[in-house]
């Protein structure tokens, strides 16, 4: 069946390159004179949607076109907005669809509910012969709910943790690694004016991709998700950096989600739609810890919102429109169910992950220095370019 009309969403936090993607998706089916419409505010713009309701379709949909989206690149963030919404499990229905059936969960936390038939309907409607999801592991997530439910669906995956299953690459990670690299770059001149320890926080709450790549172009010690540290030995390592600088400073750069011996990174808030809650700043913690250790004197950054702002790079823009216009090219091929990755440093396209599997985790034993707290960097010969197989 020939490919007439495709739409696209963004989902879950946004980041650079997510504009590229939609403009190389847009170019491409414009090539094959295929029109695209974009869904907004992520899988919110499929359940809110009121069909009936010209203000609420002009609002959740919009057609894109060469002309809307020429410079759209430049720009970072998503034209198309975004949203956490869980289609499975949302707690409360829109009111246009209140007084319909809809399979419900009763749990400790409330009781949920599955649109996903509402969902189908909506897509149906809207006549999208091929929906296309970007986001991350949980966005993607429902994506392959609907692939059992027959919808065509591709995917693009897209977080600066780069922690989606099946590609060694996800848009945003090379604009968010530039960014702390740049960050912690700036912030030495400071930290070493005072003879002070420097302490950052990054992004990636289940993996360490984020913190150890952002060591391994710095040269300081990190710490990731996958593996507790020894705090004793950690404040030693850090003091003796300390000591053995010109300029009497150390940096150290953490994952949200790092964790040492006898500590949990502490959560606050309601948990979202994927059943996430806040996580506190393990950067705060920790630099109370050496503190006590150390008497010395702290500077505590935390990048994570500054890294996912502004205009995407060189890298997140080539990737970005690459994986828009392989997406496309499945599509005129009547493929579903298959996402956009790199894999043993090649384009492919590949199954979208089953969200029962969670995130990728850093390779420990490959990438990382348990005995140092820092990337390892040798035995590279052979790997691809992000150090990394899916």
């Amino acid at each position: 069946m020939a490919i007439r009309r495709i739409a696209v969403l963004t989902g879950g936090g946004d980041v650079p390159g997510l504009n590229s993607a939609i403009q190389g998706i847009v170019n491409a089916a414009g090539d094959r004179d295929c029109e695209v419409i974009g869904i907004r505010r992520g899988w919110e713009g499929l359940t809110h949607i009121n069909l009936d309701d010209p203000v609420s379709k002009d609002h959740y949909t919009m057609l894109l076109d060469r002309e809307n989206t020429r410079t759209i690149d430049r720009t970072g963030g998503t034209i198309l907005h975004t949203s956490r919404t869980n289609p499975s499990k949302m707690k409360i229905v829109p009111d246009h669809l209140k007084g319909l059936e809809f399979p419900k969960k009763e749990s400790s936390k409330g009781t949920t509910y599955d649109v996903t038939k509402q969902v189908l309907k909506n897509i149906e409607s809207l006549r999208i012969d091929c929906l296309i999801s970007i986001g991350g592991d949980d966005t993607l997530s429902y994506a392959s709910t609907l692939n059992k439910h027959g919808v065509r669906i591709l995917a693009i995956p897209k977080t600066m943790d780069n922690d989606v299953r099946n590609t060694e690459y996800c848009i945003g990670f090379s604009t968010a690694i530039t960014r702390a690299v740049s960050a912690i770059q700036r912030q030495r001149s400071t930290v070493g004016s005072h003879e002070r320890i420097g302490v950052f926080r990054v992004f990636g709450r289940d993996a360490g991709y984020t913190s150890l790549y952002t060591a391994y172009v710095t040269s300081i010690r990190c710490a990731i998700p996958e593996y507790k540290f020894d705090l004793e030995k950690m404040v030693d390592l850090l003091m003796q950096d300390k000591r053995g600088n010109p300029s009497n400073y150390c940096l150290l750069v953490l994952s949200e989600g790092a964790e040492w011996k006898g500590y949990s990174v502490r959560e606050y808030g309601e948990a979202d739609a994927f059943g996430h809650r806040k996580k506190a700043n393990v950067a705060e913690d920790l630099g109370d810890e050496i503190r006590k250790r150390t008497k010395e004197e702290l500077v505590i950054s935390d990048l994570t919102y500054d890294l996912r702002s502004g205009e995407a790079d060189f890298i997140d823009k080539m990737i970005a429109g690459t994986f828009g216009s392989m997406v496309v090219e499945c599509a005129a091929q009547n493929k579903t169910g298959l996402m956009a990755a790199i894999a043993n440093g090649c384009y492919a396209m590949v199954t979208i992950p089953e969200s029962k599997l969670g995130p990728r985790h850093l390779d420990v034993e490959a990438m990382y220095d348990t005995e140092q707290y820092r990337p390892r960097y040798s035995g590279k010969t052979g790997v691809p370019v992000f150090l990394t197989r899916a």
